[in-house]
């Protein structure tokens, strides 16, 4: 059987990659998917656009971007582009979803308080072309990225987004009712449904669990009057993405931080792309997919930002399905983008997304926020846990998160000092992890056992 042929097999098999596999078997998977990411794709999206100031409606296109987008950039992951006679690959062809990305929300956030959405786009543009060098560049930069730098800066990541969650949970910073007790009674009943489910919940209760606790929160919140529905009224029923609904701007303090987080989020996706081959696949990653991945990675991302989505990764929570259950085929996924994409173009789907009370969204996210952080620890302590490493991540996350808390720190430098160094711990902990990573010498254990 030819390559083509194997292709567009029908009745395939969901443990095999290639073929179309009987819809009445593959619908049920890809929806589980969708259930797993759907509120962690455009949960960034209400956290950055509000910080921004912007308006229901420019919520409203920059959720519906995101939807459309992360379909999109799945799409070409799942069903990869070739060029120059298979010489250059975009997209890894393998079974991954990706989506608007946490990773980027407080260097997002800092940048779109002081100086809007279009600055965030114009980094995400220029980051997004790092992205696309360093797919090329891959073999040769990785060793500057081992598990310790990246869980360093996956745990401050963590660390630096919980004071968002808890603002939230209070109401939302500015809010009327800030930190009154309806806002800490809905977000502690969110944050128990999902922490329940995650422990004792089974199959999709489990995989559904932040989304089954924002239903509940939401329904809550709806008897206490938390609920606005205006913005639904006021929402199309139909509507393509917006071609620059922001016009990107460029600031080299954006551009050069947005630099930084592409290049590490980039390493961290050849992590999933290695989880995904291993777990599901047993093998692992070809250099071809591995650089087409991070190269469509970059390329999607630079074209999503001309339409107001924010920057995407790959998903942890649709690897772990995939590695679970072994389902590795790639029409499963390719269902979920379709759904992701039809969402999308609903504006009146997206508009009901924003109507979420922020005390729902905290008390859902809070968990997702510490298992970031404690994904970081699980990496640093693969790399074992000696003095070296605990000065690593000691030092990384103290200067990261400490410089970017104490407002004024680097008052007496250039302004496009703080905004690069001193608004998000990620690239302070990024520069200096790496750089002690190269300084400290590792220890010799063998030296240390023959002494004895």
């Amino acid at each position: 059987m030819t390559e083509t042929t194997q292709k567009f097999k029908k009745n395939a098999s969901l443990f095999e990659m290639e073929g179309v596999p009987k819809f009445s078997q593959a619908l049920p998977l890809a929806l589980q998917h969708v259930i797993a990411m759907i509120v962690g794709c455009i949960t960034p999206v209400i956290i950055v656009s509000s910080s921004a100031g912007v308006s229901n409606e420019t919520q409203v296109i920059l959720i519906q971007a995101a939807l459309v987008f992360s379909a999109v950039s799945t799409l070409l992951q799942l069903f990869p582009i070739h060029l120059f006679g298979h010489k250059i690959q975009l997209g890894s062809g393998l079974p991954v979803i990706l989506g608007v990305s946490f990773a980027y929300v407080p260097t997002m956030q800092s940048i779109a308080s002081e100086s809007g959405i279009g600055t965030v786009l114009g980094g995400q543009l220029v980051g997004g072309f790092i992205a696309i060098i360093a797919g090329f560049l891959m073999k040769r930069i990785r060793k500057f990225f081992p598990p310790i730098v990246t869980g360093t800066v996956v745990f401050t990541i963590g660390l630096s987004l919980y004071p968002t969650a808890v603002a939230y949970m209070a109401g939302g910073n500015g809010s009327k009712d800030f930190g009154s007790w309806q806002n800490w009674l809905v977000a502690l009943i969110t944050l128990a449904v999902v922490t329940l489910l995650n422990h004792f919940g089974k199959g999709v209760w489990k995989l559904a669990s932040i989304l089954i606790g924002v239903v509940a929160g939401y329904i809550i919140a709806y008897f206490f009057g938390m609920v606005d529905f205006t913005s639904i009224g006021q929402a199309s029923a139909f509507q393509l993405p917006h071609f620059l609904p922001i016009k990107p701007e460029f600031e080299f303090s954006a551009c050069f931080a947005f630099s930084v987080l592409f290049l590490i989020n980039s390493i961290q996706a050849l992590g999933d792309f290695s989880a995904v081959t291993s777990g599901g696949l047993d093998r692992e990653p070809t250099d071809k997919e591995l650089q087409g991945g991070i190269v469509g990675f970059g390329i999607t991302n630079m074209i999503s930002a001309l339409f107001g989505c924010l920057p995407s990764n790959p998903y942890g929570q649709n690897v772990g399905i995939v590695t679970t259950t072994k389902v590795v085929n790639r029409c499963v996924l390719g269902i979920s983008a379709l759904i992701l994409l039809i969402a999308g173009i609903i504006p009146k789907f997206s508009a009901v997304l924003t109507t979420v009370p922020y005390c729902v969204l905290g008390g859902a996210t809070i968990g997702v926020f510490a298992s970031i952080a404690m994904t970081g620890m699980k990496l640093v302590a693969g790399s074992g846990m000696d003095y070296r490493s605990t000065s690593i991540v000691g030092l990384s996350a103290a200067l990261g998160v400490g410089i970017s808390e104490v407002n004024g720190s680097l008052a007496a430098f250039p302004a496009w000092v703080t905004t690069v160094f001193g608004k998000s711990p990620v690239v302070i902990a990024t520069i200096v992890a790496v750089l002690l990573n190269i300084i400290i010498p590792k220890e010799d254990h063998k030296a240390d056992e023959s002494k004895e």
